[in-house]
Protein backbone atom coordinates (compact mmCIF):
# COMPACT_ATOMS: atom_id res chain seq x y z
CA UNK A 1 0.00 0.00 0.00
CA UNK A 2 0.80 3.58 -1.03
CA UNK A 3 0.86 5.83 2.20
CA UNK A 4 2.11 8.70 0.43
CA UNK A 5 0.00 11.37 -1.00
CA UNK A 6 1.04 14.43 -3.67
CA UNK A 7 4.05 16.85 -1.91
CA UNK A 8 2.29 19.48 -3.19
CA UNK A 9 -1.12 18.65 -2.45
CA UNK A 10 0.09 17.57 1.51
CA UNK A 11 2.50 20.87 1.47
CA UNK A 12 -1.18 22.73 0.56
CA UNK A 13 -3.34 20.76 3.18
CA UNK A 14 -0.90 20.30 5.95
CA UNK A 15 -1.99 23.58 7.59
CA UNK A 16 -5.30 22.68 7.88
CA UNK A 17 -5.07 19.18 9.44
CA UNK A 18 -5.07 18.19 13.20
CA UNK A 19 -2.65 16.09 14.67
CA UNK A 20 -4.56 13.44 17.37
CA UNK A 21 -7.86 14.08 15.05
CA UNK A 22 -9.48 11.18 16.14
CA UNK A 23 -8.59 11.68 20.54
CA UNK A 24 -10.61 15.37 20.21
CA UNK A 25 -13.78 13.22 18.30
CA UNK A 26 -13.73 10.61 21.16
CA UNK A 27 -13.38 13.48 23.74
CA UNK A 28 -16.23 15.51 22.31
CA UNK A 29 -18.01 12.11 22.25
CA UNK A 30 -17.68 11.25 25.70
CA UNK A 31 -18.32 14.52 27.18
CA UNK A 32 -21.72 15.27 24.73
CA UNK A 33 -22.78 11.70 25.98
CA UNK A 34 -22.11 12.33 29.78
CA UNK A 35 -23.96 15.44 29.47
CA UNK A 36 -27.12 12.86 28.35
CA UNK A 37 -26.93 10.70 30.70
CA UNK A 38 -26.25 12.75 33.66
CA UNK A 39 -28.36 15.88 32.68
CA UNK A 40 -30.63 14.75 29.73
CA UNK A 41 -32.14 18.01 29.66
CA UNK A 42 -29.13 19.72 28.45
CA UNK A 43 -27.60 16.98 26.76
CA UNK A 44 -30.11 16.20 24.13
CA UNK A 45 -30.55 20.05 23.67
CA UNK A 46 -27.03 19.94 22.45
CA UNK A 47 -27.19 17.05 20.27
CA UNK A 48 -30.29 18.50 18.63
CA UNK A 49 -28.30 21.75 17.67
CA UNK A 50 -24.70 19.81 16.49
CA UNK A 51 -25.99 16.73 14.75
CA UNK A 52 -26.63 16.78 11.04
CA UNK A 53 -29.93 18.41 9.40
CA UNK A 54 -30.77 19.35 5.90
CA UNK A 55 -33.19 22.14 7.47
CA UNK A 56 -31.40 23.13 10.16
CA UNK A 57 -28.37 23.95 7.55
CA UNK A 58 -30.20 25.66 4.89
CA UNK A 59 -31.49 28.09 7.93
CA UNK A 60 -28.08 29.11 8.77
CA UNK A 61 -26.67 26.43 11.35
CA UNK A 62 -23.81 25.45 9.45
CA UNK A 63 -21.75 24.75 12.59
CA UNK A 64 -23.62 21.37 12.16
CA UNK A 65 -21.34 20.51 9.03
CA UNK A 66 -18.49 19.72 11.31
CA UNK A 67 -19.93 19.45 15.12
CA UNK A 68 -22.00 16.25 13.83
CA UNK A 69 -18.69 14.15 14.28
CA UNK A 70 -18.56 14.72 17.98
CA UNK A 71 -22.42 13.21 18.30
CA UNK A 72 -21.91 9.82 20.46
CA UNK A 73 -23.57 6.44 19.12
CA UNK A 74 -26.65 5.76 21.02
CA UNK A 75 -25.55 2.92 23.42
CA UNK A 76 -25.41 2.49 27.07
CA UNK A 77 -22.70 4.20 29.44
CA UNK A 78 -20.55 0.57 29.58
CA UNK A 79 -21.00 0.17 25.41
CA UNK A 80 -19.82 3.49 24.97
CA UNK A 81 -16.60 3.15 27.15
CA UNK A 82 -15.78 0.33 24.44
CA UNK A 83 -16.84 1.65 22.11
CA UNK A 84 -15.19 4.96 22.23
CA UNK A 85 -11.77 3.41 23.30
CA UNK A 86 -11.91 1.10 19.94
CA UNK A 87 -12.64 4.22 17.68
CA UNK A 88 -9.59 5.94 19.26
CA UNK A 89 -7.34 3.38 19.16
CA UNK A 90 -7.68 2.36 15.71
CA UNK A 91 -8.02 6.18 14.94
CA UNK A 92 -4.55 6.55 16.51
CA UNK A 93 -3.16 3.76 14.47
CA UNK A 94 -3.83 5.03 11.20
CA UNK A 95 -3.23 8.27 11.68
CA UNK A 96 0.69 6.51 13.11
CA UNK A 97 0.43 4.34 9.85
CA UNK A 98 -0.34 7.21 7.16
CA UNK A 99 0.21 10.03 8.87
CA UNK A 100 -1.66 13.07 10.08
CA UNK A 101 -2.49 14.40 6.65
CA UNK A 102 -3.28 10.99 5.01
CA UNK A 103 -5.99 10.32 7.93
CA UNK A 104 -7.40 13.63 8.32
CA UNK A 105 -7.89 13.58 4.32
CA UNK A 106 -9.82 10.18 4.90
CA UNK A 107 -11.97 11.31 7.41
CA UNK A 108 -12.90 14.64 6.01
CA UNK A 109 -13.69 12.62 2.80
CA UNK A 110 -16.00 10.36 5.11
CA UNK A 111 -17.58 13.48 7.09
CA UNK A 112 -18.07 15.18 3.27
CA UNK A 113 -19.74 11.44 2.18
CA UNK A 114 -22.10 11.62 5.26
CA UNK A 115 -23.35 16.01 4.32
CA UNK A 116 -23.87 14.91 0.97
CA UNK A 117 -26.12 12.06 1.67
CA UNK A 118 -27.87 14.43 4.53
CA UNK A 119 -28.53 17.32 2.51
CA UNK A 120 -30.03 14.12 -0.11
CA UNK A 121 -32.13 12.65 2.12
CA UNK A 122 -32.61 15.32 4.84
CA UNK A 123 -30.89 13.44 7.94
CA UNK A 124 -27.52 11.77 8.55
CA UNK A 125 -25.02 10.89 10.96
CA UNK A 126 -21.34 9.43 12.07
CA UNK A 127 -22.13 6.49 12.64
CA UNK A 128 -21.18 4.85 9.18
CA UNK A 129 -18.10 7.19 9.14
CA UNK A 130 -16.96 5.77 12.39
CA UNK A 131 -17.69 2.34 11.40
CA UNK A 132 -15.60 2.89 8.09
CA UNK A 133 -12.39 3.07 10.83
CA UNK A 134 -12.73 -0.71 11.12
CA UNK A 135 -12.42 -1.60 7.28
CA UNK A 136 -9.66 0.78 7.17
CA UNK A 137 -8.19 -1.41 9.93
CA UNK A 138 -8.89 -4.54 9.22
CA UNK A 139 -7.34 -3.86 5.46
CA UNK A 140 -4.34 -2.88 6.51
CA UNK A 141 -3.75 -5.19 9.45
CA UNK A 142 -6.12 -8.22 9.22
CA UNK A 143 -4.52 -10.82 11.30
CA UNK A 144 -4.23 -8.69 14.34
CA UNK A 145 -5.27 -9.74 17.10
CA UNK A 146 -7.54 -7.14 19.68
CA UNK A 147 -9.77 -7.82 22.55
CA UNK A 148 -12.97 -7.71 22.17
CA UNK A 149 -14.76 -6.08 24.88
CA UNK A 150 -11.13 -6.11 26.62
CA UNK A 151 -11.84 -10.21 27.00
CA UNK A 152 -12.44 -11.47 24.10
CA UNK A 153 -9.57 -12.19 21.45
CA UNK A 154 -10.86 -12.09 17.81
CA UNK A 155 -8.68 -10.94 14.74
CA UNK A 156 -9.34 -7.77 13.09
CA UNK A 157 -10.59 -9.24 9.58
CA UNK A 158 -13.33 -11.16 11.01
CA UNK A 159 -14.70 -7.94 12.93
CA UNK A 160 -14.50 -6.33 9.94
CA UNK A 161 -16.50 -9.30 8.29
CA UNK A 162 -19.05 -8.86 10.90
CA UNK A 163 -19.11 -4.88 10.41
CA UNK A 164 -19.54 -5.57 6.75
CA UNK A 165 -22.35 -7.97 7.39
CA UNK A 166 -24.40 -5.01 9.22
CA UNK A 167 -23.79 -2.76 6.02
CA UNK A 168 -25.10 -5.27 3.80
CA UNK A 169 -28.04 -5.78 5.86
CA UNK A 170 -28.83 -2.41 6.61
CA UNK A 171 -28.24 -1.39 2.70
CA UNK A 172 -30.63 -4.45 2.08
CA UNK A 173 -33.63 -3.62 4.56
CA UNK A 174 -33.00 -0.10 4.88
CA UNK A 175 -34.99 3.04 3.09
CA UNK A 176 -33.25 4.45 -0.16
CA UNK A 177 -32.06 7.48 2.28
CA UNK A 178 -29.96 4.53 4.24
CA UNK A 179 -28.62 3.10 1.27
CA UNK A 180 -27.56 6.68 -0.41
CA UNK A 181 -26.19 7.97 3.23
CA UNK A 182 -24.25 4.28 3.68
CA UNK A 183 -22.41 4.19 0.20
CA UNK A 184 -22.07 7.95 0.63
CA UNK A 185 -19.91 6.69 3.76
CA UNK A 186 -18.02 4.30 2.46
CA UNK A 187 -16.61 6.16 -0.35
CA UNK A 188 -13.19 7.10 1.55
CA UNK A 189 -12.89 3.45 2.43
CA UNK A 190 -12.78 2.56 -1.35
CA UNK A 191 -10.39 5.31 -2.16
CA UNK A 192 -8.25 4.93 0.35
CA UNK A 193 -8.15 1.08 0.93
CA UNK A 194 -10.01 -0.49 -1.75
CA UNK A 195 -6.78 -2.31 -3.19
CA UNK A 196 -5.85 -3.16 0.61
CA UNK A 197 -9.52 -4.96 1.08
CA UNK A 198 -9.56 -7.00 -2.14
CA UNK A 199 -6.43 -8.46 -1.70
CA UNK A 200 -7.80 -9.39 2.11
CA UNK A 201 -10.45 -10.79 0.39
CA UNK A 202 -8.56 -12.96 -2.05
CA UNK A 203 -6.47 -14.07 0.59
CA UNK A 204 -9.35 -15.32 2.35
CA UNK A 205 -10.93 -17.29 -0.36
CA UNK A 206 -7.24 -18.53 -1.57
CA UNK A 207 -6.87 -19.45 2.37
CA UNK A 208 -10.60 -21.13 1.99
CA UNK A 209 -10.34 -23.03 -1.20
CA UNK A 210 -6.61 -24.30 0.14
CA UNK A 211 -8.63 -25.48 3.63
CA UNK A 212 -11.39 -27.10 2.10
CA UNK A 213 -8.45 -29.20 -0.49
CA UNK A 214 -5.96 -30.22 2.37
CA UNK A 215 -9.85 -31.90 4.00
CA UNK A 216 -11.03 -33.14 1.29
CA UNK A 217 -7.52 -35.19 0.46
CA UNK A 218 -7.46 -36.60 4.20
CA UNK A 219 -10.47 -38.18 3.63
CA UNK A 220 -9.97 -40.03 0.81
Amino acid sequence: MNNRINPELERKIRPFTIPNLMQYIVIGQGVIFALMYIWPTLGYRIYSTISLSRSAILQGQIWRLLTFVICPPSSSPIFIIFALYFYYFIGQSLERMWGTVRFNLFYWVGMLGAIIACMITGYADNSYLNLSLFFAYAAIWPDQQVLLFMIIPIKMKYLALFDALIFIWRFIVGSISTKITILLCLVNVFLFVGGDLSNMIRNEIRYFKTRQNYRNTMWR
